[in-house]
């Protein structure tokens, strides 16, 4: 989803850092192999993402919805030489396409994955995080937030995605839109949570920062 003209959107994409080889493969095989190919971060996003997380310099990243792990390796680019990724993704037939470009990267030892009900995995996590990256069902974000919140260090980031979803959270909600009415609520839930200072940027599909107070 882009919100600025085409011509807009393109003069900024050409004017931003080039995707490593590794994932211009990871993208073209996403799109040959793999179910709903629009998931993955792309190009654009990939490099704001990697850009955070070099400013950030986290020594663990937490990642909520793997997907082709394409955003992983993006996030895992500005990890500390001794730091650790976590990604969790629902969906078992994913995990080895995900640990195949994991282990092609210069980061294979440092990613690990999880499958399984983020929800129930999260909690039982010993690890505390400064950075995390939110891209799973939408319907679940506000059960999310306070999930990984008591598993972010203070100071540590939180990015959330597709927070404009598509427009509609600034429009009427309809009936039986659930992932809409979850996003506004979600939305409303950072912007007002005491512990976090947020800003939402219209980056593709919408993209909050959030700062744990």
């Amino acid at each position: 989803m882009h919100f600025l003209p085409d011509h807009i959107d393109d003069y900024a994409v050409k004017h931003s850092q080039p995707e490593p080889q590794l994932l211009q493969e990871l993208t073209r095989e996403t799109w040959q192999k793999v179910l709903a190919p629009v998931m993955l971060s792309g190009h654009y996003q990939g490099r704001v993402l990697s850009m955070i997380s070099k400013l950030i310099r986290p020594l663990r990243i937490l990642e909520i919805g793997t997907y082709t792990g394409y955003s992983a390796l993006c996030l895992a680019e500005g990890m500390q030489a001794e730091g650790t990724l976590y990604t969790i993704d629902i969906n078992e037939e994913l995990y080895d396409f995900q640990r195949r470009y994991f282990d092609c990267s210069d980061f294979g030892n440092q990613i690990i994955q999880h499958t399984g009900n983020a929800l129930e995995i999260i909690p039982k996590l010993e690890e505390t995080f400064d950075l995390v990256f939110l891209d799973a069902d939408k319907s679940n974000y506000p059960k999310y937030i306070e999930t990984v919140l008591p598993k972010m260090n203070k100071g540590a980031v939180l990015l959330s995605d597709n927070v404009l979803w598509y427009g509609k959270v600034a429009e009427a909600s309809k009936e039986k839109d659930t992932d809409t009415a979850a996003l506004k609520q979600y939305n409303k839930m950072i912007h007002d949570h005491p512990q976090l200072e947020s800003v939402l940027l219209p980056i593709r599909d919408g993209l909050t920062i959030s700062r744990k107070i």
